[in-house]
């Protein structure tokens, strides 16, 4: 729990308006309440998954599966979603201060985290083919 709350203040600090006040509410509360913890889990998880249908479309280019192009621009759109995503999600599980079912998110935060995972994984492997097929 301390390195949770370091993570949080650290964040917090870091952004403008302070993400950690956003995130704070009481618990518990309804399963079909859409909180704000909630809500940016949800974000989070939406743009994890973009990077992963773009890193896949991106790497379906850089091997000559689909189209022409080397796919070197879904790749970094991939990264970027990706990176985006597995940050938010961190943020929401370290602002989190009950676990599933209190409102806070922690359960589409770690989704989002490992969501965002995959899509900076799928974004890597594009850029490196693209940069072999390209040279």
């Amino acid at each position: 729990m301390p390195l949770r709350r370091h993570l949080l203040s650290a964040a917090s600090s870091a952004l403008p308006g302070g993400f950690a006040h956003i995130l704070a509410q009481p618990a518990p509360v309804s399963a079909s309440t859409l909180t704000t913890g909630r809500l940016w889990s949800l974000v989070a998880a939406l743009l994890g998954l973009a990077g992963v249908v773009i890193g896949g479309l991106a790497l379906a280019r850089a091997s000559g599966r689909i189209g022409a192009g080397t796919g070197r621009r879904g790749a970094f759109v991939a990264l970027g979603t990706g990176l985006a995503g597995a940050v938010i999600g961190g943020l929401v599980v370290a602002a989190a201060k009950g676990g599933p079912g209190t409102g806070y998110g922690i359960v589409g935060g770690y989704l989002a985290v490992v969501v965002g995972l995959v899509a900076l994984l799928l974004g890597a492997l594009a850029l490196t083919r693209s940069r072999r097929t390209s040279v």
